[in-house]
């Protein structure tokens, strides 16, 4: 699932040998964190030549023709005819299956490829997959088209009752869409060419950063361990490696420039065609939020930088003796603090009781995924970076991929990331075409969970270093979830505003990128020479154009429920139970309503803001007495 853009990246086993697999689990346990779980991919297919895996192929492309046969150019026809509901209710069942085995080998095709985005074999099963099921789901595209060309009315009647019913969110949204649809033909050219065009260029991009090699400390070292050194306990360590991302990142600028600017522009083309107007419309549409609770969200953070951000990191270079940090001493941990070791166990303990104690069934949706092996652990070379969940299907059960070294940052991850994953679960029974939660909502189990599991931790904390030290990391955590995501955001904006006028030098970029970091991260972080590519690594901007701010927007609206839930109000578990158990079936102002809140209100905002800004305030009381 998403991916968390500050932190070490991510992204969608790899077959690897067990000689491989040998040396991560000492790996693992030369630092103490223990026996570490790598996933079972078996619930999806048993391998890359597993027969299943081929014949549910060959099966998707033949039912993908024979739908084609049976309903292209009929969807009028239905929705005029007596019986529409039920006749409608059949293709669209028809149709909700064809993706569910579509969506199961892309998830196992992303899954192995994930492990290894290095490894030649896993790249062309991944990319041979994703040619054919493009070519495949050519043939679905006009059932939608056409179910959006029928007039609104009778569609309206089929809807209103019978087995169609069940499926109006779905045909709802679909609907959103209809301004922005073209002739049926040129989607079938951008369905096509998106194989050779933005798909191509996300896994140059991909394989690049898993390719790339940073020298620290003698070591040649992937993504992944070398921005973990920039929370090592050693200021000389955190610059060596700053020094060595920014070496190597400029080193290969061009072409993460080249990437950028051509799926800018790619994008651009498709906009235009579709009719947007604003370079992020189209992610606010499939996002299902209003432009303006976007436009006043971004308003709200960007002016409260210097009450969060500014502010913080103030305190930070006072706790570090200097007038201001060098960036990468941004999330340093704190001097004279021992960093301990978390070892896997304690981690997977800590996570789950703190979900115990909010409700007994969360912990037992994120145990399974524990006991069941869905959690693919080690870091190994060629290994996507960073974390995600997996939803797969409704018909299998999510996987979760993180890149555990036993920081607090990595417990709170996994937090993160089961919260998706019992998102994933209770979302499932909706089916395929209405389990996926728009991004609205999407970060709202994820960020609760960690939530959870910090309070809990902090709850049981009595020695006031430790307690500085955790509520420090939970603000830099909270700054990096809404503050740097928005600066992200507006950056995003920049570039592909400026791209519209034309090429952008890797330099050009670089000043964009400097100048809304100077801004968000204040005065009290210095951003030194060598801090200029660093956009360069972030996923986000590749592969999911202004999906940042849906970072923001979660840890906003979770700071305004668990606000609610820490008022004990009566039921709030259930409602939270139904919350996630909606997927996409709801919108986001309809599931938010049971709780009393309201996005759509210029102060909503404002709730989840000051809810970082009391921390920062709790620091700065501690600070003052000593």
């Amino acid at each position: 699932m998403p991916i968390r853009a500050d932190a070490p990246l991510d992204l969608p086993q790899r077959a690897w040998t067990p000689e491989g697999a040998a040396a991560a689990r000492a790996a693992a346990r030369a630092v103490d964190l223990g026996p570490l779980p790598e996933w079972d991919l078996r619930d999806l297919y048993a391998g890359l030549d597993d027969p299943a895996f081929a014949d549910d192929l060959a099966r998707a492309e033949a039912e993908c023709l024979g739908f084609h046969e049976r309903y292209a150019g009929r969807i009028g026809a239905l929705v005029e005819g007596e019986g529409a509901s039920r006749a409608l209710a059949e293709a669209v069942v028809a149709y909700e299956g064809i993706e569910e085995l579509l969506g199961k080998l892309m998830s196992y095709a992303g899954l192995v490829y994930s492990g290894d985005t290095t490894d030649e074999r896993r790249a062309k099963f991944y990319g041979d997959t994703r040619e054919r099921l493009t070519a495949a789901s050519g043939n679905l595209l006009f059932f939608a088209l056409e179910l959006n060309r029928a007039d609104d009315a009778t569609m309206d009647r089929a809807m209103a009752a019978g087995p169609l019913a069940r499926y109006a969110p779905w045909i709802e949204d679909l609907r959103r869409e209809k301004p922005f649809q073209l002739e049926d033909r040129i989607e079938k050219l951008f369905l096509d060419k998106s194989v050779t065009s933005n798909a191509a260029w996300d896994r140059l991009f991909n394989e690049t950063i898993a390719a790339l090699r940073f020298p620290v400390d003698g070591e040649s070292l992937p993504l992944e361990p070398t921005l973990n050194k920039l929370q090592d306990p050693d200021g000389a360590v955190r610059r060596e490696a700053a020094g060595a991302l920014s070496e190597v990142f400029r080193a290969n600028l061009r072409v993460f420039a080249l990437i950028t600017n051509t799926l800018a522009k790619d994008k651009e083309i498709s906009d235009r065609w579709r009719g947007f107007k604003d370079v992020a419309d189209a992610r606010h549409l499939a996002n299902r939020v209003e432009p303006e609770v976007v436009a006043a969200l971004v308003e709200a953070v960007r002016a409260a930088y210097p009450r969060l951000s500014h502010r913080y990191y103030r305190l930070k270079a006072k706790w570090f003796g200097v007038e201001a940090l060098p960036y990468w001493d941004r999330n340093a941990p704190l001097p004279k603090v021992e960093q301990r070791v978390i070892p896997w166990t304690e981690a997977r303990d800590t996570v789950l009781d703190a979900y115990g104690a909010f409700s007994p069934r969360m912990a037992g949706i994120a145990r399974d995924f524990f006991d069941r092996n869905w959690i693919d652990a080690p870091t190994r070379p060629g290994k996507a970076p960073g974390a995600f969940a997996h939803p797969t299907v409704p018909s299998v059960h999510p996987y979760v991929l993180v890149n555990y070294q036993g920081k607090p940052r990595d417990v709170m991850t996994l937090a993160h990331e089961l919260g998706h994953g019992v998102h994933q679960v209770l979302a499932g029974p909706n089916g395929a075409l209405m389990a996926p939660t728009p991004l609205t909502l999407a970060e709202t189990a994820s960020v609760f969970g960690e939530m959870l599991t910090f309070r809990r931790l902090l709850a049981a904390t009595t020695d006031t270093t430790q307690r500085r030290a955790m509520l420090a990391a939970k603000v830099e955590d909270m700054i990096n979830t809404v503050v740097r995501q928005i600066a992200f955001y507006s950056f995003e904006r920049k570039v592909h505003l400026a791209r519209a006028k034309g090429e952008l030098t890797a330099e050009e970029i670089n000043a964009l990128w400097m100048s809304v970091q100077a801004e968000s991260l204040g005065p009290a972080i210095t951003l030194d020479p060598g801090y200029e590519p660093f956009w360069a690594y972030i996923p986000h901007f590749i592969h999911s154009p202004f999906y940042v701010y849906a970072y923001a927007f979660g840890d906003c609206l979770v700071n305004s429920l668990y606000g609610v839930y820490a008022k004990a109000e009566e039921g709030f578990v259930e409602r939270y139970f139904a919350l996630l158990s909606a997927g996409g079936s709801k919108p986001y102002g309809e599931l938010l309503k049971p709780f009393g809140l309201d996005a759509g209100d210029p102060s909503f905002w404002q709730i989840g803001l000051g809810m970082i800004e009391g921390m920062i305030a709790e620091l700065e009381a501690m600070e003052a007495q000593g």
